[in-house]
């Protein structure tokens, strides 16, 4: 119950910091150089794991179609099955997952800090307010690093399931067919439902990784706490939001 209770207020507190946020976006023509920084951080934290597991994600999908179609001989499905689950479900649902357990913990754990150690309270005295320089920066900066990773993910995905196909021995399929029969059904719309999702679920996991690390309240102890409910609370927001998107674009 406490759990529930503690997820729902940190997905309230995260929309009114995200209208607090909006409200500094005039301001984002001097704040580039922060949005660029922390993309690049949020790729380079992202990028290796998304990219190794995305492969073996695609890789795991095929075995276990060819598994699956082997006695009904329908191996010629992989393709389609493949590039239609990698591209709308799980390339933007893994790299949203990578992305709360990397990047969410991490800025979580670096505003959390900031506010134990009252430096929030440092550039509040300051009138320089934390919404505009540590949370609206990087949350420009997801928007732009998200499709990224997900096109990456998308093709590894595909990729993958490809490598499976042609050189595990009870399905052998030709490459040819596999790519073939994965562009038979697989549709520009379906790459875009997957960055749509992609965008969303970034973005919220950012905003809720932001929000938890300014209202972490303690000492150094809590900022453990507050990761882990950062991360916990992005996780199920993205499979909420995964649902409700998939109703929607479908």
């Amino acid at each position: 119950m406490n759990t529930a209770r503690n997820i729902l207020e940190a997905i309230g507190s995260s929309l009114v910091l995200l209208l607090r946020s909006i409200g500094y976006l005039p301001s984002l023509p001097r704040q580039l150089g922060r949005v660029f920084d922390y993309a690049f951080h949020i790729g380079y934290l992202t990028f290796p794991i998304v990219a190794i597991l995305s492969f073996f994600l695609g890789a795991v999908l095929a075995l276990q179609t060819g598994y699956s179609m082997n006695f009904a001989g329908g191996q010629e499905l992989i393709g389609r099955i493949v590039g239609l689950a990698v591209a709308r479900e799980l390339a933007p649902l893994i790299t949203a997952f990578l992305l709360a357990g990397r990047v969410g913990s991490s800025i979580t754990a670096e505003i959390a800090s900031m506010t134990v150690y009252q430096e929030v309270d440092a550039l509040r005295t300051m009138q320089t307010p934390p919404e505009r320089i540590l949370v609206m920066p990087r949350l420009i900066a997801i928007l732009f690093m998200m499709p990224v990773l997900t096109i990456v993910a998308v093709l590894l995905g595909w990729f993958g399931g490809g490598v499976v196909a042609q050189h595990v021995e009870f399905i052998g399929l030709d490459p040819n067919v596999y790519w073939a029969n994965l562009k038979s059904v697989t549709e520009f719309k379906d790459v875009m439902n997957g960055l749509i999702k992609a965008e969303v679920f970034g973005f919220f996991v950012v905003l809720i990784a932001c929000n938890q690390g300014l209202i972490t309240r303690g000492g150094p102890r809590e900022i453990g706490f507050s990761v882990t409910r950062s991360v916990v609370t992005g996780m199920f927001l993205v499979l909420l939001l995964d649902y409700v998107l998939t109703r929607i674009l479908m």
